[in-house]
């Protein structure tokens, strides 16, 4: 595996291969003598903001026995027009593996193909491919395996979180359900591509009834400030409370991956009582993301 670019493209045999790993990587972090990226040099390349993922990236790079080289936007001639592929093709001949989180899809694909080194995508519009595999092990970590497990996403369901879990459900065999209004679900043809069994409805009682996970996201992702209002006003209904977690499995697992808007996509109460398994989530992307470097590092492929 050279690059994780998204969860459509990783076979299961590879997530498995990476949740495997990651147990290794957090139960042995204190005494862990692997260093594969010693005497490597792995920029980070961010159009947008970060507490969790630079920081986990950062420490894993280091962790692993790597140094690590931040730029953001303001900081790289990507900021003044320079195009992608010539940037790539500059970086790829001085760093070892890049992570990249920025808006386009697009971008980060251009940048794998001409850069030739290892590339690992820590947000895009479309995906956030690191985050839900560091959900999955959180849920694995608790309830042993995910599949036929029922996991529902509440709020955005068009959102690049919601895109992975959608790729994510047919390959590991559990049930997704997305509760949003319908402007917010996904679109046909990207349910085409993911396949595996996803429901999708505005009915949210419906949606959570017996579900094992309840996850939710913000509402407002960044690039889309301009309509918070309005995404407010639609997306409403579309939230985590008490009384929406009481028709859950009494033993189901609240998650968000942060950052939290307490009032919106969930309430403060539920947030709290919760807040060990979301903690949890956020420090397990430190870990998922060392077995993520390592598999790119190291190549490996089916």
């Amino acid at each position: 595996m050279k690059h994780l670019l998204s969860i459509e493209q990783l076979s299961r045999d590879e997530i498995v291969r990476i949740l495997r790993a990651t147990a290794d990587y957090k139960k042995n972090r204190e005494k862990n003598s692997k260093k594969p990226l010693v005497g490597q040099t792995w920029a980070l390349i961010f159009s947008k903001p970060s507490t969790r993922t630079r920081v986990s990236f950062e420490v894993g790079i280091r962790e692993l026995g790597g140094n690590s080289i931040y730029l953001n936007a303001t900081d790289a001639q990507l900021g003044r027009g320079e195009l992608i592929k010539d940037t790539a093709r500059v970086l790829g001949r001085m760093v070892h593996g890049a992570v990249i989180r920025t808006y386009a899809q697009a971008d980060i694909e251009e940048f794998a193909e001409f850069s030739g080194i290892p590339t690992i995508n820590a947000l895009t519009d479309d995906e956030h491919p690191c985050q839900i595999l560091g959900d999955i092990f959180t849920i694995e970590e608790k309830r042993k395996s995910i599949a036929g497990r029922v996991v529902t996403f509440v709020g955005d369901g068009a959102s690049n979180t919601a895109r992975s879990w959608l790729f994510a459900a047919n390959k590991l065999d559990f049930e997704l359900r997305i509760a949003s209004a319908p402007k917010y679900q996904p679109k046909a043809k990207v349910l085409k591509r993911a396949g595996g069994r996803v429901i999708c409805t505005d009915d949210l009682p419906a949606a959570v009834r017996g579900a094992d996970v309840l996850y939710t996201d913000i509402w407002v992702s960044m690039g889309r400030e301009g309509e918070e209002a309005r995404r407010e006003a639609e997306l409403a209904p579309y939230w985590i409370n008490e009384s929406v977690v009481k028709l859950a499995k009494p033993d189901a697992l609240v998650m968000h991956c942060l950052p939290a808007h307490r009032g919106q996509e969930i309430d403060e109460k539920t947030f709290e009582a919760h807040a060990q398994t979301i903690f949890d989530q956020a420090e397990n992307r430190l870990h998922v993301q060392k077995a993520i470097l390592a598999e790119v590092a190291s190549g490996k492929s089916n």
